[in-house]
Protein backbone atom coordinates (compact mmCIF):
# COMPACT_ATOMS: atom_id res chain seq x y z
CA UNK A 1 0.00 0.00 0.00
CA UNK A 2 1.32 3.52 -0.97
CA UNK A 3 0.91 6.54 1.37
CA UNK A 4 -2.10 9.27 1.42
CA UNK A 5 -1.84 12.03 -0.67
CA UNK A 6 -2.72 15.42 -1.07
CA UNK A 7 -5.08 16.64 -3.73
CA UNK A 8 -5.00 20.16 -5.41
CA UNK A 9 -8.00 20.72 -2.56
CA UNK A 10 -5.97 20.31 -0.22
CA UNK A 11 -7.84 16.92 0.60
CA UNK A 12 -6.26 13.80 1.33
CA UNK A 13 -6.79 10.62 -0.96
CA UNK A 14 -7.01 7.28 -0.05
CA UNK A 15 -3.80 5.65 0.11
CA UNK A 16 -3.10 3.68 -3.45
CA UNK A 17 -2.84 -0.05 -3.62
CA UNK A 18 0.52 -0.63 -5.58
CA UNK A 19 1.42 -4.08 -6.78
CA UNK A 20 5.28 -4.24 -6.99
CA UNK A 21 6.07 -0.79 -7.52
CA UNK A 22 4.98 -0.87 -11.17
CA UNK A 23 0.67 -1.14 -10.86
CA UNK A 24 -1.83 0.68 -9.42
CA UNK A 25 -4.85 -1.84 -8.37
CA UNK A 26 -7.83 -0.32 -8.28
CA UNK A 27 -11.81 -1.41 -8.21
CA UNK A 28 -13.11 -4.82 -8.84
CA UNK A 29 -14.04 -6.38 -11.82
CA UNK A 30 -15.14 -9.80 -11.24
CA UNK A 31 -14.85 -13.03 -9.86
CA UNK A 32 -14.13 -17.22 -10.84
CA UNK A 33 -13.78 -20.27 -8.89
CA UNK A 34 -9.87 -19.60 -7.84
CA UNK A 35 -9.29 -15.91 -8.97
CA UNK A 36 -10.43 -12.48 -8.67
CA UNK A 37 -9.68 -9.77 -11.50
CA UNK A 38 -8.71 -5.79 -10.38
CA UNK A 39 -8.79 -3.03 -13.02
CA UNK A 40 -5.04 -1.86 -12.73
CA UNK A 41 -3.40 1.16 -14.01
CA UNK A 42 0.66 0.65 -15.37
CA UNK A 43 1.85 3.74 -13.24
CA UNK A 44 5.02 4.51 -15.45
CA UNK A 45 2.61 4.13 -18.89
CA UNK A 46 -0.80 5.20 -17.43
CA UNK A 47 -1.81 2.02 -19.34
CA UNK A 48 -4.79 0.09 -18.40
CA UNK A 49 -4.66 -3.68 -17.46
CA UNK A 50 -6.56 -5.87 -16.20
CA UNK A 51 -4.91 -7.73 -12.82
CA UNK A 52 -6.38 -11.26 -12.21
CA UNK A 53 -5.05 -12.16 -8.47
CA UNK A 54 -5.21 -16.09 -7.93
CA UNK A 55 -5.18 -17.64 -4.62
CA UNK A 56 -1.97 -19.58 -4.57
CA UNK A 57 -3.70 -22.06 -1.49
CA UNK A 58 -6.63 -22.55 -3.32
CA UNK A 59 -5.58 -23.87 -6.39
CA UNK A 60 -2.88 -26.63 -4.26
CA UNK A 61 -5.29 -27.65 -2.53
CA UNK A 62 -7.39 -28.32 -5.74
CA UNK A 63 -4.36 -29.79 -7.24
CA UNK A 64 -4.49 -27.06 -10.15
CA UNK A 65 -1.13 -25.95 -9.65
CA UNK A 66 -0.23 -27.45 -13.00
CA UNK A 67 -3.36 -26.07 -14.94
CA UNK A 68 -2.13 -22.72 -13.73
CA UNK A 69 1.12 -23.36 -15.12
CA UNK A 70 -0.15 -24.13 -18.66
CA UNK A 71 -2.17 -21.18 -18.86
CA UNK A 72 0.65 -19.13 -18.46
CA UNK A 73 2.42 -20.76 -20.97
CA UNK A 74 -0.46 -21.00 -23.36
CA UNK A 75 -0.91 -17.67 -22.98
CA UNK A 76 2.86 -16.92 -24.02
CA UNK A 77 2.49 -18.56 -26.86
CA UNK A 78 -1.00 -16.98 -28.53
CA UNK A 79 0.28 -13.74 -28.93
CA UNK A 80 -2.70 -12.18 -31.38
CA UNK A 81 -4.79 -9.12 -32.02
CA UNK A 82 -7.72 -11.19 -31.20
CA UNK A 83 -6.60 -13.26 -27.74
CA UNK A 84 -6.34 -11.15 -24.49
CA UNK A 85 -2.63 -10.39 -24.31
CA UNK A 86 -0.94 -11.64 -20.93
CA UNK A 87 1.61 -8.80 -20.22
CA UNK A 88 3.35 -10.26 -17.07
CA UNK A 89 3.24 -12.40 -14.21
CA UNK A 90 4.34 -11.98 -10.79
CA UNK A 91 3.83 -13.73 -7.79
CA UNK A 92 4.41 -13.70 -3.58
CA UNK A 93 4.45 -16.34 -1.32
CA UNK A 94 0.63 -16.22 -1.11
CA UNK A 95 -0.28 -15.29 -4.65
CA UNK A 96 -0.09 -14.92 -8.37
CA UNK A 97 -1.17 -12.10 -10.47
CA UNK A 98 -1.55 -11.72 -13.88
CA UNK A 99 -1.55 -8.46 -15.31
CA UNK A 100 -3.27 -8.63 -18.95
CA UNK A 101 -4.81 -6.62 -21.35
CA UNK A 102 -8.02 -4.35 -19.88
CA UNK A 103 -10.45 -5.63 -22.74
CA UNK A 104 -13.42 -2.66 -21.96
CA UNK A 105 -16.38 -3.58 -23.48
CA UNK A 106 -17.28 -6.77 -21.97
CA UNK A 107 -18.69 -10.26 -23.13
CA UNK A 108 -20.39 -11.13 -26.71
CA UNK A 109 -22.60 -13.42 -24.69
CA UNK A 110 -23.98 -10.07 -23.13
CA UNK A 111 -25.03 -8.94 -26.91
CA UNK A 112 -25.95 -12.05 -27.87
CA UNK A 113 -28.05 -12.07 -24.75
CA UNK A 114 -30.54 -9.31 -26.28
CA UNK A 115 -30.83 -10.98 -29.77
CA UNK A 116 -30.06 -12.02 -32.93
CA UNK A 117 -27.07 -10.44 -34.13
CA UNK A 118 -27.17 -8.62 -38.14
CA UNK A 119 -25.29 -11.29 -40.47
CA UNK A 120 -22.92 -8.85 -40.81
CA UNK A 121 -22.06 -8.38 -37.41
CA UNK A 122 -22.08 -12.03 -36.65
CA UNK A 123 -19.44 -12.88 -39.63
CA UNK A 124 -17.35 -10.27 -38.13
CA UNK A 125 -17.02 -11.42 -34.85
CA UNK A 126 -16.57 -15.26 -36.53
CA UNK A 127 -13.68 -14.21 -38.82
CA UNK A 128 -11.57 -12.41 -35.63
CA UNK A 129 -12.76 -15.95 -33.60
CA UNK A 130 -11.68 -18.48 -36.48
CA UNK A 131 -8.44 -16.05 -36.95
CA UNK A 132 -7.86 -16.71 -32.73
CA UNK A 133 -8.24 -20.20 -33.10
CA UNK A 134 -6.33 -20.82 -35.90
CA UNK A 135 -3.47 -19.05 -34.84
CA UNK A 136 -3.88 -20.77 -31.54
CA UNK A 137 -3.90 -24.68 -33.56
CA UNK A 138 -0.84 -23.10 -35.14
CA UNK A 139 1.27 -23.16 -32.04
CA UNK A 140 -0.51 -26.24 -30.64
CA UNK A 141 -2.76 -24.75 -28.93
CA UNK A 142 -6.47 -26.25 -28.28
CA UNK A 143 -8.90 -23.97 -26.34
CA UNK A 144 -11.35 -26.17 -25.30
CA UNK A 145 -14.09 -23.87 -23.99
CA UNK A 146 -15.22 -21.62 -26.85
CA UNK A 147 -18.45 -20.09 -25.80
CA UNK A 148 -19.72 -16.09 -25.88
CA UNK A 149 -18.63 -15.61 -22.61
CA UNK A 150 -15.42 -16.65 -23.08
CA UNK A 151 -15.51 -13.86 -25.79
CA UNK A 152 -14.75 -10.48 -24.96
CA UNK A 153 -15.41 -7.19 -26.85
CA UNK A 154 -12.98 -4.17 -26.99
CA UNK A 155 -13.71 -0.69 -27.35
CA UNK A 156 -13.64 -0.81 -31.45
CA UNK A 157 -15.97 -3.74 -31.25
CA UNK A 158 -13.23 -5.92 -32.30
CA UNK A 159 -13.38 -9.67 -30.26
CA UNK A 160 -10.67 -10.93 -28.22
CA UNK A 161 -10.67 -14.92 -27.02
CA UNK A 162 -10.04 -14.90 -23.38
CA UNK A 163 -10.00 -18.00 -20.55
CA UNK A 164 -7.15 -20.32 -21.40
CA UNK A 165 -7.63 -22.04 -18.12
CA UNK A 166 -9.15 -25.52 -19.81
CA UNK A 167 -6.56 -24.99 -22.85
CA UNK A 168 -4.87 -27.88 -23.78
CA UNK A 169 -0.86 -28.38 -25.24
CA UNK A 170 0.77 -30.94 -27.35
CA UNK A 171 2.37 -32.60 -24.53
CA UNK A 172 -1.14 -33.31 -22.95
CA UNK A 173 -1.67 -36.09 -26.17
CA UNK A 174 -2.07 -39.92 -24.84
CA UNK A 175 0.00 -42.08 -26.84
CA UNK A 176 -2.96 -42.44 -29.13
CA UNK A 177 -2.34 -38.75 -30.46
CA UNK A 178 -5.65 -37.33 -28.55
CA UNK A 179 -7.35 -35.50 -25.72
CA UNK A 180 -9.16 -37.46 -22.79
CA UNK A 181 -10.04 -35.07 -20.63
CA UNK A 182 -13.64 -34.07 -20.60
CA UNK A 183 -13.83 -30.05 -20.03
CA UNK A 184 -15.97 -27.45 -21.60
CA UNK A 185 -19.18 -26.43 -21.33
CA UNK A 186 -22.09 -28.78 -22.46
CA UNK A 187 -24.00 -26.99 -25.25
CA UNK A 188 -21.03 -25.69 -26.90
CA UNK A 189 -19.05 -29.29 -26.34
CA UNK A 190 -18.17 -31.37 -29.42
CA UNK A 191 -19.65 -35.09 -29.31
CA UNK A 192 -16.76 -36.75 -29.16
CA UNK A 193 -15.32 -34.77 -26.11
CA UNK A 194 -19.02 -36.40 -24.35
CA UNK A 195 -18.40 -39.73 -25.69
CA UNK A 196 -14.91 -39.94 -23.26
CA UNK A 197 -13.08 -42.28 -25.84
CA UNK A 198 -9.94 -39.60 -27.05
CA UNK A 199 -10.57 -36.58 -29.11
CA UNK A 200 -8.74 -34.05 -31.39
CA UNK A 201 -8.62 -30.89 -29.16
CA UNK A 202 -8.55 -28.75 -32.40
CA UNK A 203 -10.96 -30.71 -34.48
CA UNK A 204 -13.44 -30.14 -31.15
CA UNK A 205 -12.65 -26.43 -30.92
CA UNK A 206 -13.81 -26.04 -34.58
CA UNK A 207 -17.42 -28.01 -33.60
CA UNK A 208 -17.70 -24.80 -30.60
CA UNK A 209 -17.34 -22.27 -33.32
CA UNK A 210 -19.82 -23.94 -35.16
CA UNK A 211 -21.70 -23.50 -32.01
CA UNK A 212 -21.07 -20.34 -31.82
CA UNK A 213 -21.89 -19.07 -35.37
CA UNK A 214 -25.52 -20.48 -35.10
CA UNK A 215 -26.27 -18.58 -31.50
CA UNK A 216 -24.74 -15.29 -33.02
CA UNK A 217 -27.26 -15.60 -35.65
CA UNK A 218 -29.94 -16.92 -33.93
CA UNK A 219 -29.67 -15.67 -30.68
CA UNK A 220 -30.52 -19.22 -29.28
CA UNK A 221 -28.57 -22.33 -28.83
CA UNK A 222 -28.81 -24.86 -31.43
CA UNK A 223 -29.10 -27.73 -28.39
CA UNK A 224 -30.97 -27.35 -26.04
CA UNK A 225 -33.16 -29.60 -23.74
CA UNK A 226 -34.01 -28.41 -20.26
CA UNK A 227 -33.07 -32.91 -19.84
CA UNK A 228 -29.44 -32.72 -19.89
CA UNK A 229 -29.58 -36.39 -21.73
CA UNK A 230 -31.75 -35.44 -24.37
CA UNK A 231 -29.37 -32.57 -25.32
CA UNK A 232 -26.62 -34.69 -25.18
CA UNK A 233 -28.30 -37.33 -27.49
CA UNK A 234 -28.79 -34.26 -29.91
CA UNK A 235 -25.53 -33.32 -30.01
CA UNK A 236 -24.59 -36.71 -30.48
CA UNK A 237 -26.53 -37.36 -33.85
CA UNK A 238 -26.63 -33.17 -34.48
CA UNK A 239 -30.08 -33.20 -34.16
CA UNK A 240 -30.98 -29.14 -35.02
CA UNK A 241 -33.01 -26.86 -37.01
CA UNK A 242 -31.99 -23.70 -39.31
CA UNK A 243 -34.17 -20.63 -38.35
CA UNK A 244 -35.77 -18.73 -41.70
CA UNK A 245 -33.59 -15.87 -41.68
CA UNK A 246 -30.50 -17.70 -41.96
CA UNK A 247 -29.02 -16.71 -45.57
CA UNK A 248 -28.12 -19.96 -48.09
CA UNK A 249 -24.58 -19.67 -47.63
CA UNK A 250 -24.20 -19.47 -43.62
CA UNK A 251 -26.50 -22.69 -43.36
CA UNK A 252 -23.94 -24.58 -45.45
CA UNK A 253 -21.08 -23.27 -43.64
CA UNK A 254 -22.62 -24.61 -40.20
CA UNK A 255 -24.10 -27.75 -42.13
CA UNK A 256 -20.23 -28.56 -42.62
CA UNK A 257 -19.09 -27.62 -38.80
CA UNK A 258 -21.81 -29.21 -37.16
CA UNK A 259 -20.83 -32.66 -37.98
CA UNK A 260 -20.91 -35.37 -35.18
CA UNK A 261 -17.79 -37.40 -37.14
CA UNK A 262 -14.69 -34.99 -36.34
CA UNK A 263 -13.14 -36.69 -39.42
CA UNK A 264 -15.84 -35.26 -41.93
CA UNK A 265 -15.97 -31.86 -40.04
CA UNK A 266 -14.73 -29.11 -42.42
CA UNK A 267 -11.06 -28.08 -41.29
CA UNK A 268 -10.25 -24.11 -39.83
CA UNK A 269 -8.39 -23.39 -43.44
CA UNK A 270 -11.48 -24.44 -45.25
CA UNK A 271 -13.49 -22.65 -43.00
CA UNK A 272 -11.66 -19.41 -43.85
CA UNK A 273 -12.09 -20.13 -47.80
CA UNK A 274 -15.80 -20.42 -47.66
CA UNK A 275 -17.49 -17.91 -49.39
CA UNK A 276 -19.87 -17.05 -46.10
CA UNK A 277 -16.45 -16.49 -44.28
CA UNK A 278 -14.47 -14.73 -47.73
CA UNK A 279 -17.10 -11.60 -47.49
CA UNK A 280 -14.72 -8.28 -46.67
CA UNK A 281 -12.34 -10.47 -44.29
CA UNK A 282 -9.09 -9.29 -43.93
CA UNK A 283 -6.39 -11.12 -42.55
CA UNK A 284 -5.60 -10.18 -38.64
CA UNK A 285 -1.18 -9.57 -39.09
CA UNK A 286 -0.54 -11.49 -35.76
CA UNK A 287 1.18 -8.64 -33.99
CA UNK A 288 2.87 -7.08 -36.46
CA UNK A 289 6.09 -6.65 -33.80
CA UNK A 290 8.83 -8.64 -35.27
CA UNK A 291 10.53 -5.97 -37.54
CA UNK A 292 10.51 -4.30 -33.98
CA UNK A 293 11.83 -7.82 -32.22
CA UNK A 294 14.63 -7.97 -34.51
CA UNK A 295 16.02 -4.38 -34.58
CA UNK A 296 16.44 -4.83 -30.20
CA UNK A 297 17.88 -7.90 -31.46
CA UNK A 298 20.33 -6.34 -33.34
CA UNK A 299 21.18 -3.21 -30.42
CA UNK A 300 21.30 -6.33 -27.74
CA UNK A 301 23.43 -8.39 -29.69
CA UNK A 302 25.69 -4.76 -30.12
CA UNK A 303 25.53 -3.98 -26.59
CA UNK A 304 26.99 -7.54 -25.59
CA UNK A 305 30.26 -7.02 -26.80
CA UNK A 306 31.33 -5.74 -23.59
CA UNK A 307 29.48 -7.70 -20.91
CA UNK A 308 31.47 -11.43 -22.61
CA UNK A 309 34.47 -9.78 -22.18
CA UNK A 310 33.85 -9.26 -18.97
CA UNK A 311 32.42 -12.65 -18.56
CA UNK A 312 35.26 -13.93 -19.86
CA UNK A 313 38.00 -11.71 -17.35
CA UNK A 314 36.07 -11.93 -14.08
CA UNK A 315 34.03 -15.28 -13.55
CA UNK A 316 34.19 -19.19 -13.47
CA UNK A 317 31.62 -21.04 -15.06
CA UNK A 318 29.30 -22.78 -12.60
CA UNK A 319 30.60 -25.73 -10.94
CA UNK A 320 28.58 -29.15 -11.95
CA UNK A 321 28.33 -31.74 -9.04
CA UNK A 322 30.19 -34.82 -10.12
CA UNK A 323 27.72 -37.57 -9.22
CA UNK A 324 24.94 -35.16 -11.65
CA UNK A 325 27.98 -35.46 -14.13
CA UNK A 326 27.97 -39.03 -13.60
CA UNK A 327 24.29 -39.41 -14.01
CA UNK A 328 23.49 -37.59 -16.71
CA UNK A 329 26.46 -39.23 -18.76
CA UNK A 330 25.90 -42.64 -18.02
CA UNK A 331 23.34 -44.15 -19.81
CA UNK A 332 21.03 -46.33 -17.47
CA UNK A 333 22.85 -45.00 -13.98
CA UNK A 334 20.31 -42.63 -12.80
CA UNK A 335 21.46 -41.07 -9.47
CA UNK A 336 18.97 -37.96 -9.87
CA UNK A 337 16.86 -38.72 -6.50
CA UNK A 338 19.67 -37.97 -4.77
CA UNK A 339 19.26 -33.98 -5.26
CA UNK A 340 16.65 -32.21 -4.52
CA UNK A 341 15.29 -31.31 -7.75
CA UNK A 342 15.88 -33.65 -11.36
CA UNK A 343 17.53 -31.76 -14.29
CA UNK A 344 14.56 -31.36 -16.89
CA UNK A 345 15.73 -33.61 -20.13
CA UNK A 346 18.33 -31.76 -21.91
CA UNK A 347 20.65 -32.50 -24.81
CA UNK A 348 24.70 -32.08 -23.50
CA UNK A 349 28.26 -32.41 -24.20
CA UNK A 350 31.28 -33.25 -22.62
CA UNK A 351 34.75 -31.12 -23.83
CA UNK A 352 38.03 -30.20 -22.79
CA UNK A 353 37.78 -26.76 -24.27
CA UNK A 354 38.15 -24.05 -21.66
CA UNK A 355 35.01 -22.14 -21.00
CA UNK A 356 35.65 -19.10 -22.43
CA UNK A 357 36.52 -20.58 -25.79
CA UNK A 358 33.34 -22.26 -25.59
CA UNK A 359 31.40 -19.38 -25.10
CA UNK A 360 33.12 -17.86 -28.15
CA UNK A 361 32.56 -20.95 -29.96
CA UNK A 362 28.57 -20.81 -29.52
CA UNK A 363 28.66 -17.20 -30.52
CA UNK A 364 30.39 -18.14 -34.05
CA UNK A 365 27.58 -21.17 -34.45
CA UNK A 366 24.82 -19.12 -33.27
CA UNK A 367 25.73 -16.37 -36.27
CA UNK A 368 26.80 -19.31 -38.47
CA UNK A 369 23.06 -20.56 -38.15
CA UNK A 370 21.20 -17.52 -38.32
CA UNK A 371 20.37 -17.18 -34.71
CA UNK A 372 20.06 -14.37 -32.43
CA UNK A 373 21.66 -13.76 -29.13
CA UNK A 374 19.65 -12.84 -26.80
CA UNK A 375 21.93 -12.81 -23.68
CA UNK A 376 25.11 -13.80 -22.97
CA UNK A 377 25.62 -13.98 -19.05
CA UNK A 378 27.17 -15.99 -16.41
CA UNK A 379 28.52 -18.66 -19.08
CA UNK A 380 24.80 -19.24 -20.13
CA UNK A 381 24.01 -17.93 -23.71
CA UNK A 382 20.63 -17.94 -24.99
CA UNK A 383 19.79 -18.34 -28.43
CA UNK A 384 16.65 -17.35 -30.35
CA UNK A 385 16.16 -18.40 -34.15
CA UNK A 386 15.24 -15.12 -36.37
CA UNK A 387 12.07 -17.10 -38.27
CA UNK A 388 8.50 -18.08 -36.98
CA UNK A 389 8.22 -21.90 -36.28
CA UNK A 390 5.66 -24.10 -35.66
CA UNK A 391 5.40 -22.50 -32.38
CA UNK A 392 6.70 -19.22 -32.71
CA UNK A 393 10.36 -18.58 -32.40
CA UNK A 394 12.87 -21.33 -31.17
CA UNK A 395 15.00 -20.35 -28.28
CA UNK A 396 17.88 -22.29 -26.94
CA UNK A 397 19.64 -21.88 -23.83
CA UNK A 398 23.32 -23.46 -23.66
CA UNK A 399 24.56 -23.37 -20.22
CA UNK A 400 28.86 -23.76 -19.52
CA UNK A 401 29.69 -25.59 -16.35
CA UNK A 402 32.70 -26.94 -14.92
CA UNK A 403 33.06 -30.82 -13.81
CA UNK A 404 36.91 -30.62 -13.29
CA UNK A 405 39.75 -28.67 -13.55
CA UNK A 406 40.18 -29.75 -17.44
CA UNK A 407 36.26 -30.80 -18.11
CA UNK A 408 33.56 -28.72 -19.27
CA UNK A 409 30.14 -29.65 -19.63
CA UNK A 410 27.81 -27.59 -21.97
CA UNK A 411 23.82 -28.04 -21.81
CA UNK A 412 21.43 -27.55 -24.26
CA UNK A 413 17.63 -26.65 -23.12
CA UNK A 414 14.37 -25.40 -24.70
CA UNK A 415 13.19 -21.96 -23.90
CA UNK A 416 10.46 -21.79 -26.05
CA UNK A 417 9.23 -22.61 -29.71
CA UNK A 418 8.49 -26.76 -30.98
CA UNK A 419 9.98 -29.30 -28.97
CA UNK A 420 10.52 -31.43 -32.55
CA UNK A 421 12.42 -28.59 -34.31
CA UNK A 422 14.40 -28.11 -30.82
CA UNK A 423 15.33 -31.65 -31.19
CA UNK A 424 15.76 -31.06 -35.05
CA UNK A 425 18.26 -27.82 -34.15
CA UNK A 426 20.16 -30.06 -31.25
CA UNK A 427 20.74 -33.18 -34.15
CA UNK A 428 21.12 -31.59 -37.30
CA UNK A 429 22.53 -28.16 -36.76
CA UNK A 430 24.44 -27.68 -33.13
CA UNK A 431 25.98 -31.34 -33.61
CA UNK A 432 27.80 -30.96 -36.81
CA UNK A 433 28.93 -27.49 -35.93
CA UNK A 434 30.47 -28.29 -32.68
CA UNK A 435 32.16 -31.28 -33.62
CA UNK A 436 35.38 -30.62 -33.41
CA UNK A 437 35.55 -29.83 -29.79
CA UNK A 438 33.00 -32.23 -28.54
CA UNK A 439 34.51 -35.37 -25.99
CA UNK A 440 31.19 -36.84 -25.80
CA UNK A 441 27.40 -36.28 -26.31
CA UNK A 442 24.59 -37.71 -24.47
CA UNK A 443 21.01 -36.46 -23.86
CA UNK A 444 17.29 -36.45 -25.22
CA UNK A 445 17.32 -38.93 -27.97
CA UNK A 446 21.37 -38.76 -27.80
CA UNK A 447 22.75 -42.63 -27.73
CA UNK A 448 25.43 -42.17 -29.87
CA UNK A 449 28.48 -40.61 -29.13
Amino acid sequence: MGDAVQQPNGQLRAPRNVLFGKYEMGRFLGQGTFAKVYYGKNIESQESVAIKVINKDHVKKEGLMEQIKREISVMRLVRHPNVVELKEVMATRGKIFFVMEYVRGGELFAKVAKGKLKEDAARKYFQQLVSAVDFCHSRGVSHRDLKPENLLLDENEDLKVSDFGLSALPEQLRIDGLLHTQCGTPAYVAPEVLRKKGYDGAKADTWSCGVILYVLLAGYLPFQDENLMKMYRKVFKAEYEFPPWFSTDAKRLISKLLVADPERRITIPAIMRSPWFQKGFRKPVAFSIQEKEVDELKEQEESFSAERELVRSNSKPRFYNAFEFISSMSSGFDLSSLFESKRKSASMFATKCSASAIVGKLEAVAKKLNFGLLSVKDYKVKLQGRSEGRKGKLAVTAEVFEVAPEVVLVEFSKCSGDTLEYKRFCEDEVRPALKDIVWSWQGENNSHQ
